[in-house]
């Protein structure tokens, strides 16, 4: 669903607190993220071009381990013409997982999904993505023809290492670059890290998420620039692809200030690397292609 010239933000969320919790929103620091946020909220938010590019699709993400939220962000991107796909979830732990993404991919906007997603972030277990009941769901994930989203804080990232090793055919993207600790912290274990994950080349990588990593109130370029050099050198710009996480991108400065830092991260790559990261590497681990029932135009 991007042109030549689009943008893609491969990474956001909406949720709507009337039908749905979202429990994590309990958290401390996270009172401006309690509210409903949905496709025109993101529309109104994201407005600064990048290099030229004007958002034109957007891949949603799930938040939480819900069927039922998977069907109505499913059902949300049949009818809405700029979520050109959806990373839901599905319990990979379940016997029936396949049955289940089989389901799914029958019902409304089921076209729509093109990967799953689990809060691994959340799990005290160190080997969670070994456990054999959940190797047994991805192997049923990639069966399908579906991508893994990747979701775990840099301490976990020997997890994400070891499923490339044990499951090559599966197609892997890191969400928001491994979460470096770009405050404060050491990046050295987490560039380590990323390097090994980087050598599968089934993975590719979200440069999202990264300013929240960061002082949420006095980051600079600078303070980015460190962890974006790291992952543009161990994935390279073909296997990068551009996500804003909004709205909880709010907590750092916004999806606007986000894609003002980019603008600048990008200062040294080519046309071909920049088309690369801001569109090309998501539309196709997305498999965004247009939907010709659907009128699209940049959002503006």
């Amino acid at each position: 669903m991007s042109d030549a010239r689009g943008l893609v933000d491969a990474h956001h969320h909406v949720w709507d607190l009337d039908v749905r919790p979202q429990p994590w929103l309990d958290a401390p620091g996270h009172e401006p993220l309690r509210r409903s946020f949905g496709p025109r909220d993101l529309l109104s938010a994201a407005t600064r071009p990048i290099r030229g590019r004007r958002l034109t699709s957007t891949v949603v993400v799930q938040c939480v381990a819900s069927l039922p939220e998977t069907r109505d962000l499913l059902a949300l991107a049949a009818g809405d013409p700029h979520i050109g796909a959806v990373v839901g979830w599905a319990d990979l732990t379940s016997p029936a997982v396949g049955d289940v993404l089989d389901e799914l991919r029958a019902g409304p906007g089921g076209r729509r999904l093109r990967a799953v997603r689990h809060v691994v972030q959340a799990e005290p277990d160190p080997h969670w993505l070994q456990r054999p009941e959940v190797e047994r769901g991805l192997r049923a994930v990639g069966a399908r023809g579906l991508g893994y989203d990747v979701l775990v804080r840099a301490p976990q990232l020997p997890q994400a290492v070891r499923l490339a090793q044990r499951l090559p055919e599966l197609p892997l993207v890191l969400d928001h670059g491994g979460k470096p600790p770009l405050a404060g912290a050491d990046l050295t274990d987490w560039s380590r890290l990323v390097r090994a994950l980087a050598a599968h080349p089934q993975v590719r990588c979200k440069v999202s998420g990264l300013i929240t990593e960061a002082d949420h109130e006095k980051w600079t370029v600078d303070d980015i620039r460190p962890a974006w050099d790291v992952l543009l050198r161990a994935f390279g710009p073909d296997r990068l692809m551009f996500g804003s996480d909004w709205p909880v991108v709010d907590l750092a400065g916004g999806w606007n200030r986000w894609a003002a830092t980019v603008d600048d991260l990008l200062d040294d790559c080519s046309g071909t690397e920049v088309h690369a990261v801001l569109a090309g590497t998501a539309t196709a681990f997305y498999d965004l292609t247009p939907d010709p029932t659907k009128e699209m135009t940049p959002c503006s």
